[in-house]
């Protein structure tokens, strides 16, 4: 997705973003520039000047002329607030514990943030944006702590890392190396950023944590689902099942467009010139593939379909302006709101948990039908690949069904609901949260469990076609599998598989050998 995207650099204006652009700058294939066009800048600067008016008319801003959170009631005078400009909440926001987010899902995070605060609501300055764009056009990624945030107000504590490198502080990734923010800045020629009034509190009230994972998350959810469904098209033929089961008026007769697209793909794989009865099983017990055979495309055509409207609701997330407070355009007063709320976020990725995790279930009970011989209709247990007397004392893919069957375990365990576990917090004054970052990082977790076992699924379909010796009369199938071939050859004398699955992860993160 991204490697379409290079043809030239993403111009911020205040304008709509597409996720595949998100994706693009993610992966450093995109460069970001601030607009020059002078109705941009007006906003930009008619926005500084409704903050700038409110304080000097003792107007109470959350987080400029008043305490933080539940401390609200506290008020600044104007000198005061002008003084503050130095304070922040980033100090005591420095509380972060885990693994760091990845340096995607962290750059995507930072493309948001920059979207929201170049749409002209914040009253932030065009060099905060600068620095932002700098950041990502030079490859400096802040250490963000994946624990921490409960998706409202925003992703406070996450952001909190993101904003202190933009100044020097705490720790990034840079030219292959964590090292101090400071040092990178100094290596990349930059100057670090003088936060100004509510700049602090801009960069961190928001959602642009959990939707940048988001973004990433449903990027390869499409690439696991086209993945998933090249390797249920060479299960089929593996197991000499009824193509059939995929005919186009199937589909008519329900209406999902999900179904409908997933069984028009896997007719478009399993389409040969080929007599089907010399492809297929005849026996009066084979008269109906497994349901997880027969039905893929009821299966999978939910992820589909569930893919169209989470695409939706990450892209509006994504332009959208989630801080708090912003200014009315109209009459230039402070807005105190809750656009920091994830809870769409947190909805839309605790549906993709589900929906991901099915594929996961899916692919490993395919999986389970091409080792096991009382169902694989004539292959070698465990699809074993030497021959004659020797293949007693080789296991084949044994192990390689045990390790499925625990991705897709851990996968299913995985889907409970983030977003069914708000809890109060911060002396009553959040006391609704969406979990929103929670059911993101769930939602990548169960994208990396799910890529393997779609990995271990299209090796195992892969050898099961090489063993029923046939593939040529299907091109479509044939030519995916010479592909899988470079990356992994047929497994005759048992091996470690270990990097053979890291190699095929590989492939549906990031080429397109997939897709259809």
């Amino acid at each position: 997705m991204a490697e379409m995207l290079k043809t030239g650099p993403l111009t911020v204006n205040g304008q709509n973003v597409n996720l595949d652009e998100i994706v693009a700058l993610s992966r450093n294939a995109k460069k970001v520039f601030i607009s020059e066009d002078r109705a941009f800048i007006a906003r930009m600067e008619q926005s500084r000047k409704m903050l700038a008016d409110a304080v000097e008319r003792s107007i109470p801003v959350y987080g400029v002329t008043t305490g933080y959170g539940k401390s609200c009631g506290k008020r600044l005078s104007k000198k005061d607030a002008l003084k503050r400009k130095g304070a922040s909440p980033l100090p005591f926001h420095g509380c972060g514990t885990g693994e760091p987010i990845g340096i995607e899902e962290t750059r995507a995070a930072m493309v948001c943030r920059l979207l929201c605060l170049a749409r002209g609501y914040s009253g932030v300055s065009l060099p905060l944006l600068e620095q932002i764009a700098s950041f990502l056009n030079k490859g400096i990624t802040p250490v963000v702590p994946c624990e921490g945030s409960v998706g409202a107000s925003g992703d406070l504590t996450p952001m909190s890392y993101i904003a202190a490198t933009l100044a020097g502080d705490r720790e990034v990734f840079y030219r292959g190396r964590r090292m101090p923010a400071l040092e990178a800045i100094e290596k990349a020629k930059l100057t670090p950023y003088a936060f100004q009034m509510k700049e602090h509190l801009s960069m961190m009230n928001g959602t642009s944590v959990m939707t940048g994972i988001a973004v990433i998350a449903v990027e390869r959810a499409v690439r696991i689902l086209d993945a998933a469904v090249c390797a249920a098209a060479l299960a089929v033929h593996a197991l000499k099942g009824k193509a059939h089961h995929f005919h186009e008026e199937i589909g008519r007769a329900k209406s999902f467009p999900g179904q409908i697209r997933i069984a028009r793909k896997m007719r478009e794989l399993l389409a040969t010139e080929a007599d089907l009865s010399d492809l297929e099983e005849n026996s009066p017990e084979s008269l109906q593939d497994p349901y997880s055979i027969r039905c893929t495309p009821q299966i999978a055509g939910v992820l589909d379909d569930a893919l169209q409207w989470i695409s939706d609701w990450v892209t509006i997330e994504a332009n959208s302006s989630n801080d708090n407070p912003i200014f009315d355009p109209e009459s230039g007063a402070p807005l105190m709101s809750g656009n920091f709320y994830g809870g769409h976020m947190a909805f839309a990725m605790d549906a993709l948990k589900a929906a991901l995790a099915s594929i996961a279930d899916m692919s490993d009970r395919q999986v389970m039908l091409l080792v096991a011989p009382q169902y694989n209709r004539g292959l070698p247990a465990d699809l074993v690949g030497m021959k004659g007397p020797e293949s007693l004392f080789y296991h084949g893919f044994k192990a390689m069904s045990l390790s499925s069957s625990a991705l897709a375990a851990e996968a299913l365990k995985n889907t409970m609901p983030a977003g069914s576990f708000s809890r109060s917090t911060e002396s009553h004054n959040q006391d609704k949260v969406s979990m929103g970052t929670i059911a993101a990082r769930d939602a990548a977790r169960i994208c990396t469990l799910t890529e393997r076992v779609v990995a271990i699924h299209l090796l195992a379909a892969a050898q099961a076609c090489e063993l029923r010796g046939n593939i040529r009369y299907r091109p479509r199938l044939e030519r995916l599998l010479e592909k899988l071939r470079k990356e992994s050859a047929m497994v005759t004398e048992d091996r470690p598989l270990d990097r053979d699955i890291e190699g095929i992860v590989q492939l549906i993160a990031y080429s397109d050998v997939f897709r259809i």
